[in-house]
């Protein structure tokens, strides 16, 4: 019976022991750190490539960098099987389509930072909850 008993109490202990570590990991992979929240960007480009992939999807904008080149932005979102069951597809950004991304912009003052909407040049404005029309 106390064998029974210890058995028990090590599983016990282990289960919260996984629970304890991991939870770490999962918190730290839904951090905002990265991004100022305090703040909100726009840019207005052209798509340059999406990334459909797990855990986060990609939008790359190309936008002119006020010296007569372009500047490359990276814009982190939701995950592909969020969008979906929000009426994003594979396909909703096309490499060409032209953008303007409001953002929290990266901390360290790169190019980019969490999509919060856009608005396509037909009006659609694309959130990470789905898309509506143009308002």
């Amino acid at each position: 019976m106390i064998k029974k008993l210890n058995r028990a109490l090590l599983a016990s202990f282990a289960a919260v022991s996984f629970i304890v570590a991991t939870a770490g990991i999962a918190a730290a992979h839904h951090s905002f750190v990265a991004f100022n929240m305090n703040e909100e960007k726009t840019v207005t480009g052209t798509v340059s490539k999406v990334e459909w992939t797990n855990p986060h999807i990609w939008i790359w904008i190309d936008a002119p960098d006020g010296k007569g080149g372009t500047a490359n932005y990276g814009f982190e979102g939701m995950s592909p099987n969020f969008l979906e069951r929000r009426n994003w597809t594979r396909s909703t950004l096309k490499v060409g389509d032209k953008i303007t991304v409001s953002y929290r912009p990266l901390r360290d003052g790169g190019n980019g930072g969490m999509f919060m909407t856009g608005k396509m040049e037909t009006g659609k404005i694309l959130t990470m909850q789905g898309g509506r029309e143009g308002e």
